[in-house]
C-alpha cells in the first residue's frame, strides 16, 4: 500500500465531512447555532419591513375606504343637516315641522324654514371680550356688553342669537371663534309680511300658535298634515289693505278695518285691520297694532243698522213700502233727543226714511215693532252673540240690559248696541242673499271628488225672500239717490248704506270722535259679495269739504275696491239702464206715503 501525503490529506477531509453529516442528521434542537452572515441578516430585515408595510398599507386602505363610504352616505344618501338640538331629544320633542297655510288659490301665507341659531360654551372661549367684539362686528344688532357677560359666565351653554340668515351664519363661521357653535331649528315665516297678520296670527319661539288661525288650528298644523287652505284671496287682501291705508292716511284716522265677504257662502275673501304688524317680527308690535278691529272690536255702527230696522219692520208686516212717518220735529224721550243729521222736516215714506237716513223715522219704525220683537230679530241675525268664526280674537256684543223703550228706538238707528264689523257684514249678507244667515268662515271647503263646489251654504232662514228683494232695491237707491252716491261703481250695480256714529265716552257721546262706515253689496240684481269699510275717528279734509261722515270717507273706498275686485272675481259690467235691470231694482217713491204715526 502506497501511503502518500496527498492521500492522507484526502482521508482527513472525507472523515471531516462524514462527521459533519452525522451531526446534521441529529434533531434540530440538538444542532448548534451557526452564525448568520451579515448579508443574510439584511435580507431578513428587509423582508420583515416589507411585511409590516403591507399590513400597515392594508389597514390604512381599509380606514380610508370606511371614511369614504361614510362621506358618500352623508353627501348623497342623507340630508345635509346639523343636529336639531344640542342635546339628545326625547321622542316627544322630535317634530317634523308645522304645516303651511295657503290662500284659496294655493299661495303660501305661512311656512316653516330651517334656520341656524348661535350658542356658545363659555368654558371653551379663550378671550370673551375679543370674541364679543368680533361677534358684534358681524352682527351689529347684538350688544357687546351683554354678549361679553354671557361668554364670561360659568355655564356650559348660552344662547347668543336665534334665527340667523345663511349669510349671517357664514360670517360667524369665518371668524373661527372656538366655543361658538350653531344649532338647527325651525322658524315660522310669513312671506307676505303684514298683509294678513290679524288672520294668520303668529307663533312663539317654539312654534306654538299664539294668535289667529295659528292658534285656532295649532294642533292640526303641528301634526304636519296637508296645508291649511283659507278662503282668503291674496289679490283681494292686498287690494283691501292698500285702499284702507290710503283712506286712513287721507282722513288722518286712528284706525280702520275692511271686509270682503262672499254673500252666498259666508267665506271671508279678505279682512284687514289697521294699524297692523309684521308677524315675522311680532315681538315689537304694540297692543294697538295687534288689536283686530274686524272681529275683536265692537262698535256702535250708526245708520248701517237701519238696514236691519227696515228689514225687520217689513218682514213683520208692521210697515209697507208705501207707508211713512212724520219727521218734522225731533223726538224727546227721557233725557234723550233724537234728531236727523240733514233734517227734511216733513213726512217721509219708508223708502225716503232709508234713502235720506232719517233717525227720527227709523226710531219710530223700531218703536212700532217693539223691543221684544226687535231683540228676537237681531238675535236671529247673530248680532247678540259673538261672531262664530275660526279665530280666538272675537269680541262679544254690548247690548242694553234691561232693554228699555228708549233702547229700542236708539238701536233702530244704530246707537245703543255695539257689534263687530264682521257681525254687521254677515248680517247684511243675510239681508241681500235672499234671507239666509250663513256662518262666516276662513277655511276653504274643498268639494269631494266627483261633486261640484257649493254655490251657497245651507244656513238658517232669517227673513222672507220678498223682504230681501225689497231691501236690495232700497240699498241700491241709497247709492243712486241717497247718502251713498260716492260708492257708485259704474256698471257694477252697487247698493249699500252709510253709517256715521259718535263714539261713546264716560260723559256720553263725542261729536268730534266718529265711527264712519259704509257697507255695500254687488251686483244688486243678484248680490254675490259684501264689502264693508270702517274708519275710526276720521277727520274732514278739504277734499271732503271738511266732512268725516261715512258717505264722504268710507263710500269712495268701497267704490274703488269694487271697480278693481269685480274683474278678479269674474263679474263683468252691467248696463244699468237695461229694462230688465230697471224693472228689478225700481221703486216707486211717493213722498210722505201712508201716515202711520202722528208724532
Amino acid at each position: 500500500m502506497n501511503i502518500t501525503i496527498p492521500s492522507i490529506l484526502g482521508r482527513l477531509r472525507r472523515g471531516r465531512r462524514t462527521v459533519q453529516s452525522r451531526r446534521q442528521a441529529k434533531p434540530a434542537f440538538a444542532q448548534p447555532c451557526t452564525p448568520i452572515r451579515r448579508d443574510k441578516r439584511r435580507d431578513i430585515a428587509m423582508e420583515t419591513g416589507r411585511t409590516r408595510l403591507l399590513i400597515g398599507g392594508t389597514v390604512l386602505m381599509l380606514g380610508f375606504a370606511v371614511v369614504g363610504a361614510r362621506l358618500i352616505e352623508i353627501a348623497l344618501l342623507q340630508d345635509a343637516r346639523e343636529p336639531r338640538v344640542a342635546h339628545a331629544p326625547s321622542a316627544s320633542e322630535m317634530r317634523t315641522g308645522r304645516a303651511d297655510i295657503t290662500d284659496r288659490n294655493g299661495e303660501v301665507l305661512a311656512t316653516t324654514l330651517e334656520t341656524a341659531s348661535m350658542f356658545a360654551n363659555p368654558r371653551k372661549i379663550l378671550d370673551a371680550d375679543d370674541a364679543a367684539r368680533l361677534l358684534v362686528k358681524a352682527l351689529p344688532d347684538l350688544r357687546e356688553a351683554e354678549i361679553a357677560a354671557k361668554l364670561k359666565s360659568d355655564r356650559g351653554f348660552v344662547w347668543l342669537k336665534r334665527n340667523l340668515s345663511p349669510r349671517q351664519q357664514w360670517d360667524i363661521i369665518k371668524l373661527g371663534i372656538p366655543g361658538v357653535e350653531f344649532q338647527s331649528a325651525e322658524t315660522r315665516v310669513y312671506p307676505h309680511g303684514p298683509l294678513a297678520a290679524h288672520v294668520l296670527g303668529y307663533v312663539d319661539i317654539d312654534n306654538n300658535g299664539l294668535a289667529g288661525v295659528e292658534q285656532s288650528f295649532d294642533t292640526a298644523l303641528r301634526s304636519n298634515a296637508e296645508p291649511l287652505r283659507l278662503t282668503m284671496d291674496v289679490r283681494l287682501q292686498h287690494l283691501l289693505r292698500v285702499e284702507l291705508m290710503t283712506a286712513m292716511t287721507d282722513s288722518r284716522a286712528i284706525g280702520a278695518t275692511g271686509i270682503i265677504l262672499d254673500a252666498r257662502l259666508g267665506e271671508v275673501l279678505a279682512m284687514a285691520s289697521l294699524p297692523d304688524f309684521d308677524p315675522n317680527a311680532q315681538g315689537g308690535a304694540s297692543p294697538n297694532q295687534r288689536f283686530n278691529r274686524a272681529t275683536l272690536g265692537v262698535y256702535e255702527l250708526g245708520s248701517t243698522f237701519k238696514i236691519f230696522t227696515t228689514a225687520m219692520a217689513l218682514d213683520y208686516g208692521v210697515v209697507g213700502m208705501k207707508d211713512g212717518y212724520d219727521t218734522t220735529k225731533p223726538i224727546r224721550i227721557s233725557r234723550f233727543t233724537i234728531r236727523d243729521y240733514h233734517a227734511k222736516k216733513r213726512w217721509l215714506s219708508v223708502p225716503e226714511i232709508f234713502i235720506y237716513s232719517s233717525n227720527i223715522g227709523s226710531a219710530k219704525m223700531a218703536r212700532d215693532v217693539g223691543g221684544e220683537a226687535q231683540r228676537e230679530f237681531l238675535s236671529r241675525l247673530g248680532l247678540l252673540r259673538p261672531a262664530s268664526i275660526e279665530l280666538p280674537e272675537v269680541g262679544a256684543p254690548i247690548a242694553p240690559n234691561p232693554w228699555r223703550p228708549v233702547n229700542t228706538m236708539t238701536i233702530g238707528f244704530g246707537h245703543g248696541l255695539a257689534v263687530s264689523p264682521l257681525q254687521l257684514a254677515v248680517g247684511v249678507a243675510a239681508v241681500v242673499n235672499g234671507g239666509t244667515l250663513n256662518r262666516p268662515t276662513l277655511i276653504r271647503r274643498t268639494p269631494k271628488p266627483g261633486t261640484k263646489a257649493p254655490t251657497e251654504m245651507r244656513g238658517d232662514r232669517v227673513m222672507s225672500k220678498e223682504t230681501s228683494q225689497e231691501l236690495r232695491r232700497l240699498m241700491r237707491l241709497v247709492v243712486t239717490k241717497g247718502t251713498g252716491g260716492k260708492a257708485a261703481a259704474r256698471g257694477y250695480l252697487v247698493g249699500g248704506k252709510t253709517g256715521t256714529a259718535e263714539k261713546s265716552n264716560r260723559r256720553g257721546y263725542s261729536q268730534k270722535s266718529l265711527i264712519s262706515s259704509f257697507v255695500g253689496a254687488f251686483p244688486m240684481t243678484d248680490p254675490r259679495y259684501v264689502v264693508l269699510i270702517m274708519l275710526d275717528e276720521p277727520q274732514g279734509t278739504k277734499k271732503t269739504n271738511n266732512y268725516a261722515t261715512g258717505g264722504w270717507v268710507a263710500a269712495p273706498v268701497v267704490r274703488r275696491i269694487v271697480e278693481q275686485a269685480a274683474p278678479m272675481l269674474g263679474i263683468g259690467p252691467t248696463d244699468e239702464t237695461a229694462p230688465a235691470v230697471m224693472r228689478q231694482l225700481n221703486i216707486e217713491i211717493k213722498p210722505e206715503g201712508r201716515r202711520l204715526a202722528s208724532y
